[in-house]
């Protein structure tokens, strides 16, 4: 008999939330509004029911969470280094081993100039926020 633990629902948030760091924080660095709007269209790193499914196990969600933490760390960096590649690719991979759809090579955030300083996207989270 083998034991598996399922994964838990704030594993599953934690998921979404990295997914909406991506979204909000990294992509507004290396593509303008008009491509990541088409992102979204393409469901890229779109999550289902069914995707929880596939990383259903507490080892497999922990997977999923290490290669997006470890795709969003690599892609802050104030410079992109060829050394950081095998390690992009190896957690790109990972990820479409579970059905999510993450279509960039590291060669693209390469070539793509890193929008520097203030960054003004509708993707990215407002700073201060005003009720009326």
């Amino acid at each position: 008999m083998k034991v598996v633990y399922a994964s838990t629902h704030e594993q599953e948030l934690k998921i979404k939330e990295l997914i909406q760091t991506l979204y909000s924080k990294v992509l507004p660095l290396y593509f303008p509004d008009e491509e990541i709007k088409e992102f979204e269209r393409m469901q890229v790193l779109h999550t289902t029911t069914r995707h929880f499914e596939y990383f259903g196990t507490l080892k497999e969600a922990y997977q999923v969470i290490a290669s997006l933490q470890t795709i969003i760390s690599i892609l802050e960096l104030p410079q992109l280094d060829e050394k950081y590649e095998g390690l992009f690719v190896k957690n790109v991979y990972t990820l479409q081993e579970f059905g999510l759809t993450f279509p960039f090579s590291f060669s693209q955030f390469c070539s793509s100039k890193m929008i520097k300083d203030d960054v003004l996207s509708i993707y990215t989270k407002a700073a201060n926020e005003i009720l009326i």
